[in-house]
């Protein structure tokens, strides 16, 4: 099979999105949320993201989540004292989401729709911290090149701040026979292509638009990031899972992998 170019892959995965966005809001978590969001101090955000964002210090603060989904992640930011937020996502169909929340929580975010390879000029150099959370990075063709954008948004001494699943992750297939067996390989360049709707969990067994999700290594994140003038920081790996449940499975195991990572990189 013929691999698309990185704008064919960009599009793609972005008509896939928009395609599972009405699969997302027929969970119940999704009533959860519209229902949860009127309250000033609602906050979806863990405990292992939100004790970063404490330490890197969001109070009063510019941010920007890239890649915002919903925009309940981003709507969290209040709680932690953020002063203005901004979410950027591709997929208008999960930014309608993200206005609808915003219209039943008292706090005001901006929402915009743009490719990350695409922002608009006027959020360059604007904000305090930026934010990246779980499965974000893969979907990202390029990574050297993201972070050269991801940078941009942020002000002189500004924080990006990163909390994703781990890369060795990408190594098991949580639902074959062996699910401990490795899979693929950590150096893989190719990506992973799926042609049903994206849900985070079970699956929906309708046709969509192909995505592609791109395994990237550790040493690809933090080379790509500091040559884009980021200065990392902070780097800490956890036992705890923070994708899809199939995952849960590798927790508390005797051989423990690490599953997910916080990471934080500084504008110089």
């Amino acid at each position: 099979m013929d691999m698309p170019n990185q704008q064919q892959a960009v599009a793609s995965n972005r008509e896939a999105w928009n395609d599972s966005a009405r699969h997302h809001k027929d969970k119940p978590e999704w009533q959860a949320v519209l229902n949860a969001v009127s309250q000033t101090d609602f906050c979806c955000i863990d405990d292992t993201l939100r004790g970063v964002l404490e330490q890197v210090g969001v109070e009063g603060k510019d941010v920007v989540q890239l890649g915002c989904n919903n925009g309940r992640e981003s709507l969290s930011l209040f709680a932690l004292g953020a002063r203005r937020v901004v979410g950027v996502d591709q997929s208008a169909a999960f930014l309608e989401q993200a206005r609808e929340l915003t219209a039943r929580s008292p706090h005001a975010a901006e929402f915009i729709e743009a490719d990350i390879h695409h922002l608009p000029t006027k959020l360059h150099n604007r904000f305090d911290v930026a934010l990246i959370t779980i499965g974000v990075l893969n979907w990202m063709p390029d990574i050297a090149e993201f972070f050269r954008h991801v940078a941009q948004t942020l002000k002189p001494g500004g924080a990006l701040v990163i909390y994703e699943t781990h890369p060795f992750l990408e190594m098991l297939d949580p639902e074959a026979t062996d699910p401990y067996r490795l899979d693929s390989s950590y150096f893989r360049s190719e990506p992973f292509v799926q042609h049903q709707p994206i849900v985070y969990e079970g699956k929906v067994e309708q046709p969509a638009a192909a995505s592609y999700w791109f395994a990237h290594t550790l040493g690809a994140i933090f080379t790509g990031a500091l040559d884009a003038g980021l200065q990392i920081s902070h780097f800490k790996e956890y036992p705890h899972s923070n994708r899809e449940e199939l995952y849960d499975r590798y927790e508390r195991q005797v051989a423990q992998l690490p599953l997910c990572f916080t990471w934080v990189a500084v504008r110089v």
